[in-house]
């Protein structure tokens, strides 16, 4: 208790190391999502891919994680935060070896999708371990901002990461490199996290879990069917039937007494609530990166290191505004720091609607990226902690497999719609100009910026505060 007690205001030293393999195994996340993309290329020329084919090597990882969230959560509250952070960890590096190795198409998807498996399984269990870890108060908010820091550097780092390590080695270590990080995330993890005190006995939702994963799946790969092929029947076809399996799981979770998610997290408007804002907040980061990447390499010719390097400031400016943030968690409820945050990133957001092919970086682009930087790093933390204010030790898994979905699935459904509006504004007759592409990626900002505004408007009005709940398990 007494450690506890030192957690909740400041990192002992297991604490700090606990935090650092947590940290980690997020970045680990974070990074692979990108990483990849520098290399599709020389994957593409080393192991013969199509162009349809190859979509593939990332689709792969983004259905099975986005898909097995919910189940990962589950999973993690029904054996353990700990052990199943663990195995996860294991699978991840296991697959990137193998992964890095495969000498061909189908040796590498698979590896992919083990590696998206192992990240549904560390993401919802590493918040939770989070939790476990730290007492609420400032300790808790401490974490929670660098892992905010470290959540968005990565997304910076893996296109940096991955264009070095490509053009110096060789796409095999975009995944290499992960093997020699989960060993350290793994063992000093098992020096570091608190052991569980019990197991629960409940039984797992077999037909909540079934529906909840068909949708899920269905649902990513139908928005990611849209935004590479459009909103062709195909594309509507895999939609409707997620609809379906999704609107039934919501059915089953109502009747069911044994649910995969707890009654008392659904009925909670500030859980839900930080959920709609996450899934919004989703998409404004996609788009970010997405389009502002689109505009440095497509329009100005800059190579995948300038374009990885182009976000250091809005991670920056992330680490530093997180940091601010917990401080202000005691003083400031969590729907107004939410709220606040949601409009930087939404006047970020629109000061990016500037761009046109001649933009300078320093002029155009880095106010916007540090404005919006600066929103997301304040609302991160009371967002997480509104997201877990429902949930006890023994739900903070499923809790916070629910806020990584609902991010994942905003980031998947931004991008499908976004992209699509933005094609349309481009222009569909006559030459497609540097100016004309521009234009579109104007106009999926500015939507972007408006969305996110509502997200502010939904933060100051329905997240309320709450009690935490309290370090277990």
């Amino acid at each position: 208790m007494a450690a506890r007690r030192r957690a909740s205001g400041s990192l002992g030293v297991r604490a700090a190391v606990a935090l650092a393999v947590l940290s980690g195994s997020q970045l680990l996340i974070v990074v692979d999502a990108t990483i990849v993309n520098v290399a599709l290329g020389p994957i593409r020329d080393g192991l013969g891919f199509t162009a349809a084919q190859l979509q593939w090597v990332i689709t792969a990882y983004t259905l099975a994680f986005g898909g097995l969230l919910l189940v990962g959560g589950r999973v993690a509250d029904r054996f353990g935060h700990r052990r199943t952070f663990l195995l996860g960890a294991v699978a991840f590096g296991i697959a990137s070896l193998i992964g890095g190795a495969a000498g061909d198409q189908l040796v590498l998807v698979g590896a992919r999708a083990v590696q998206g498996a192992g990240a549904a399984m560390m993401a919802p269990a590493a918040m939770a371990l989070v939790m476990d870890v730290f007492a609420p108060g400032r300790g808790r908010t401490l974490a929670f901002g660098i892992w905010a820091g470290v959540t968005a550097g990565g997304t910076a780092l893996g296109s940096v990461l991955g264009g070095v390590l490509t053009e110096a080695i060789s796409w095999r270590w975009v995944l290499w490199i992960n093997v020699p990080v989960v060993a350290v995330v793994v063992l000093l993890g098992l020096l570091a996290l608190p052991r569980p005190g019990g197991v629960q006995t409940s039984r797992i939702d077999v037909v909540g879990t079934t529906t909840a994963t068909g949708g899920l799946i269905l649902l990513v790969y139908g928005l990611s069917r849209a935004a590479d092929h459009g909103w062709t029947g195909g594309t509507l076809l895999v939609l409707l039937g997620a609809f379906a399996l999704l609107v039934a799981f919501v059915f089953l979770q109502a009747t069911l007494r044994a649910s995969l998610v707890p009654a008392d997290v659904l009925r909670s408007r500030t859980v839900v609530a930080a959920d709609v804002v996450g899934l919004i907040l989703g998409v404004a980061i996609y788009a970010l990166f997405f389009f502002v990447s689109l505009f440095l390499s497509t329009i100005q010719g800059k190579d995948p290191v300038y374009v990885g390097l182009a976000f250091v400031p809005m991670t920056a400016a992330i680490a530093v505004a997180a940091r601010f943030s917990g401080a202000l968690a005691d003083r400031v409820s969590p729907g107004r720091l939410s709220a606040a945050g949601a409009a930087l990133v939404a006047l970020g957001l629109a000061l990016l609607v500037r761009i046109d092919p001649a933009s300078s970086y320093a002029a155009t682009l880095l106010p916007g990226l540090v404005v919006a930087g600066l929103g997301l790093g304040l609302t991160f933390v009371p967002l997480t902690t509104a997201a877990m204010s429902s949930a006890g030790s023994a739900d903070s898994g499923i809790a916070s497999a629910l806020f990584n979905a609902a991010q994942q699935i905003g980031g998947a459904l931004g991008l499908a719609v976004l992209t699509t509006v933005s094609t349309a504004a481009a222009g569909t007759t006559g030459v497609v100009t540097a100016e004309s592409t521009t234009n579109g990626w104007r106009m999926a900002l500015a939507i972007a910026a408006a969305l996110t505004g509502v997200a502010s408007l939904l933060a100051a009005t329905l997240i309320k505060p709450g009690p935490q709940p309290a370090a277990g398990r």
